[in-house]
């Protein structure tokens, strides 16, 4: 592990009230669904309407939008106001290489993730 890595998985859980652990884990729950890493995709493109994601997505209105609350309360993307529309755009830029990265590990992983019988495939 780099030090940097190290200091920051040091902190205790009395700093933040929760474990540092609990927090990366739902850092990562809040991207595994399928649906919101494609809306997520498709918001680090240029900003987008709710509209233009519910056409990209292929499903209900109302589902996109608790799929795009749930982006946003996360810090991933952020949401502001344009007359009767909201247009999201990427909350923090750190997460276009975290995305490239995390393809990149799921490409060369794809073998072992594929069997993991512990994470069944959603469907």
């Amino acid at each position: 592990m780099t030090d940097s890595l190290l200091a920051a998985t040091a902190t205790s859980p009395a700093d933040s009230g929760c474990s540092h652990t609990d927090t990366v884990a739902r850092f990562f729950r809040a991207l595994s669904d399928p649906t919101r890493l494609r809306l997520l995709e498709f918001i680090l493109r240029g900003e987008r309407t709710s509209a233009e994601c519910v056409e990209h997505a292929g499903i209900s209105q109302p589902r996109v939008s608790v799929h795009l609350s749930c982006l946003v309360d996360c810090g991933y993307v952020t949401a502001r106001r344009d007359g009767k529309k909201l247009r999201y755009s990427v909350g923090d830029p750190r997460i276009v290489d975290l995305l490239v990265l995390a393809r990149a590990l799921a490409a060369d992983n794809a073998t072992a993730l594929d069997c993991c019988p512990r994470i069944p495939p959603r469907g």
